[in-house]
């Protein structure tokens, strides 16, 4: 029983801390985010138009448009991220047989691929109310966002994207812990407690080297979710193709960029700081 009680306890605090750390996440990244959002919808041209047009027509507040979606559902989102890796590298751990600090990147990329795929039940529905609230031309509510989607396509309709989804978070989820992993053992001295630099800097990396991977897919999941009609994802990749080549999968790839590096050095540092705090209590 005493068992079965730790692993309770483990579980909720790995749930907890990677909900603090995906609060810090959106607050920190979501004006890039919506910058990224609004050039791979075709809603702007460039980053400058982008951002000196939103601070025309809604001010600073208008770089938060569409963050309630993200915020409320970020906090399980990644919590359950969190707890899925978890749950990964206890997988992986019983069926390599090696403790999760001796692992190989190899067993640290399918721990972080097995977290997306509870991750995106909850992700996809989510993403795609941020997404049409975010290309909105006036602000709409959250309410109103998915009443309109329910309204064109039922449920279905605010499960779109849940393919694209998965295909951009297992890769990127892999190459998200595996980074993260790899650097913050690179930058600790053995024996001692891991420093905040080195904590920010894996995570700002991780961050990085997830998007620099999955971006062309993110423009695909853009794309279809900031649709309301009923569009195959190979038919959404033709279009973006057909629209500009390779290089129209990449549109809003400097605002992502510089969103990843201090939206998931705050998450990393977050979810830490959260661990140690939950830890010390219990």
């Amino acid at each position: 029983m005493e068992e079965v009680d730790s692993v309770l306890v483990d579980n909720v605090k790995s749930f907890a801390a990677g909900g603090f750390g995906g609060v810090c996440a959106v607050l920190t990244g979501h004006p890039f985010d919506l910058v990224k959002v609004r050039l791979q919808t075709g809603v702007y041209d460039t980053t400058s138009q982008c951002i000196r047009q939103t601070l025309v027509k809604d001010g600073l507040r208008g770089f938060y448009r569409g963050v309630l979606p993200p915020l409320i559902g970020v906090t399980p989102m990644f919590a359950v991220s969190f707890w899925g890796y978890d749950v990964g590298k206890k997988l992986v751990s019983s069926f390599t047989g090696r403790s999760a600090d001796k692992f190989t990147i190899q067993d640290t990329s399918t721990a972080g691929f097995i977290s997306a795929v509870p991750t995106t039940l909850v992700a996809a529905p989510f993403e795609r109310v941020k997404v049409m609230m975010q290309i909105q031309q006036k602000e709409a509510s959250m309410a109103s966002v998915i009443k309109e989607m329910y309204k064109t396509g039922g449920i279905r309709s605010i499960f779109k994207g849940s393919l694209a989804t998965l295909a951009r978070d297992g890769p990127g989820s892999a190459l998200y812990f595996a980074t993260y992993e790899v650097l913050k053992e690179k930058l600790s001295t053995p024996g001692k407690d891991m420093s905040i630099g080195a904590i920010v800097t894996a995570g700002g990396f991780a961050g990085v080297s997830m998007w620099l991977g999955v971006f062309p897919i993110d423009t695909i999941k853009s794309t279809q979710q900031s649709s309301n009609t009923n569009i195959s994802i190979f038919k959404t990749t033709s279009n973006i193709y057909k629209k500009g080549g390779i290089k129209a999968f990449f549109p809003g790839v400097g605002p992502a960029l510089a969103r990843s590096f201090p939206a998931n050095a705050a998450t990393f540092l977050g979810v830490e700081l959260a661990r140690k705090a939950l830890d010390s209590v219990a």
